[in-house]
């Protein structure tokens, strides 16, 4: 196996004998073989597309088969084995449709090769030997390590934005046109020859689609939800049985709440699962009772600890304790072997009847409460008295302080960074990273919590969108905003918002608490160069250099 997709990469270079993540070497190799064969699928629905046919199938597909690769969603080799095998079937699909439409146009197709016609190995032992084959290591062997690190740079901003648009879909929002950029961006890597220069332009290109991918997602959350509002969330536990939602699927909470309802079991929120507290249509749920635990790394620990059922929904999950293995439940894309799996009836039964063989909490927790639900419409509606306070001179500056959370060392920066912003400063953060700080207190500028929430690390559109009003309101670009960004990063959500965020041609962002394995000097030269993208350094120089 060869890995270097998330922050936490052994070495800082890549997983070798072992994911950091859990990931075994068998199903490292077996994401990598499916990702090869997702690229000759879009090989030929990118150019029955150029012919006016699609297959929604196909498409969707190719989207599940990127998101189902990103970082703690899908560890179980059956499962992986399964969707191959599915590849070569909508592969054969996609090129009949080619096919068929070059007859109906009057064209010859054009004779494809690399993943469009790669033999699928007949049994899961030979499907791991040729995933090794063309693993990112395999593929800087052939393009050398700037050339391949810029592919995966791309590769890893698709499987972003496709977690993204399944996470729409889902909601019943989807365009005909992402899935168009999804095939046009997954048929360029599947050639052969590239260029620096090209695929940096393709990298901003991916970021400009990505754009509207979270434009989608927004659309979905708050068609179907509603916008969220200041809520003040309870962070402790309630006495009863409970059941424990994490990942980031609205749908599957708003699914869950409905099947328990009456039942006497109160549901928790965990991990990137907080902002629902704050959407109208889930908050209305008077058994949804509040968060518990923080991010994503410490679940082993929290879950292990939780007296009721857990439910994962989307990515996030780490390898189980067996003390929690017959109370933790998937559903979706995630599958870890031994876990139990809702499928698409959704039928939560089994968590159900686990929350009420459990104990529960025996009694209340010390009641404590923090604010969320801080998204775009709620902040552009003050937007008028932020910028009084700006003018007035008694708001300095906006930090956004977002991003991924984790487990390696260095990421103590952030909570550091956020309780040494003056006070006069506001922190708008989102994302898992918020754990860091998101329990202290900050208190408010006249009014303006210094500390806004405004959500998953699904609503970055929302943020986009407050910079850009705000910018608009004081006449002038993002970058000439009293703004900065610090941004930690660990999968590959936060990779196609980078890249969004480039595209936009934000400068000046701080990024940690490393740099991506896979951006190699050469390129970081370049980032450096023409934005400024910058490593973080330590809180006080990173401050000072900011505040002067």
């Amino acid at each position: 196996m060869f890995c270097y997709q998330c922050e936490q990469t052994a070495k800082g270079t890549g997983c070798t004998a072992f994911g950091v993540c859990g990931k075994s070497p068998e199903v490292a190799d077996l994401q990598d073989l499916l990702i090869y064969l997702a690229k000759g699928v879009s090989m030929y629905a990118h150019r029955a597309r150029q012919l006016g046919a699609v297959d929604r199938n196909v498409d969707v597909f190719v989207v599940e088969a990127l998101f189902t690769t990103i970082t703690n969603v899908n560890f179980d080799e059956a499962r992986m084995e399964a969707m191959i095998r599915k590849a070569e079937e909508v592969r054969e699909a996609a090129k009949k449709l080619y096919e068929d439409a070059c007859r109906k146009a009057g064209k010859t197709p054009e004779t494809l090769g690399g993943p469009a016609v790669f033999p699928v190995p007949s049994s899961r032992s030979e499907m791991i030997n040729a995933g090794e084959k063309v693993n990112p290591e395999a593929g800087s062997e052939v393009h050398g390590e700037v050339v391949q690190g810029l592919r995966d740079l791309v590769l890893l901003g698709l499987k972003g934005s496709a977690a993204y648009m399944d996470h729409a879909k889902v909601l019943g929002y989807e365009k005909d046109e992402l899935y168009g950029f999804i095939h046009e961006k997954m048929d360029f890597l599947a050639g052969e020859s590239f260029t620096v220069d090209g695929l940096v332009g393709q990298a901003m290109d991916a970021g400009k689609w990505n754009i509207s991918v979270m434009e989608l997602l927004d659309a979905a959350n708050t068609g179907v939800y509603g916008h969220p509002e200041p809520t003040k969330a309870r962070v402790t536990g309630v006495k009863g049985k409970a059941i424990l939602v994490s990942g980031h699927d609205l749908k599957d909470l708003d699914l869950l709440l409905q099947q328990t309802e009456g039942k006497g079991i109160n549901i928790y929120t965990h991990g990137e699962m907080l902002p629902c507290l704050a959407y109208p249509g889930l908050k209305k749920y008077k058994h949804l009772v509040g968060n518990y635990g923080s991010a994503w790394q410490n679940q082993r620990e929290e879950f292990e600890k939780f007296p009721g059922a857990i439910l994962m929904t989307t990515n996030c999950i780490q390898k189980p304790k067996d003390s929690y293995l017959a109370r933790i439940f998937t559903t979706g894309l995630v599958a870890w072997p031994g876990a139990t799996h809702i499928g698409d009836g959704k039928d939560f039964s089994p968590v159900i009847e686990a929350a009420l063989a459990a104990p529960g909490f025996d009694e209340d927790e010390e009641p404590h409460f923090i604010n969320v639900g801080f998204a775009r419409n709620t902040v552009m509606s003050v937007a008028g008295k932020v910028i009084d306070l700006v003018k007035a001179g008694k708001l300095r500056h906006f930090f956004l302080i977002g991003g991924c959370d984790g487990a390696k060392p260095g990421r103590s920066y952030y909570t550091d960074f956020a309780t040494s912003v003056p006070d006069d400063c506001v922190i708008l953060t989102l994302a898992c990273g918020k754990y860091r700080f998101n329990k202290l207190e900050f208190g408010d500028i006249d009014g303006i919590p210094r500390l806004l929430d405004a959500g998953q690390c699904n609503d970055a559109y929302s943020a986009v969108r407050i910079a850009l009003a705000l910018a608009d309101a004081f006449k002038t670009d993002i970058n000439g905003l009293p703004l900065s960004l610090i941004l930690s990063w660990y999968e590959q959500k936060a990779v196609c918002i980078l890249l969004s965020l480039l595209y936009l041609g934000v400068k000046n962002m701080r990024i940690g608490p490393t740099l991506p394995a896979f951006v190699k000097e050469p390129v970081f030269k370049v980032l450096q160069e023409k934005f400024n993208l910058q490593p973080v350094t330590t809180v006080e120089q990173d401050l000072k250099a900011i505040l002067g």
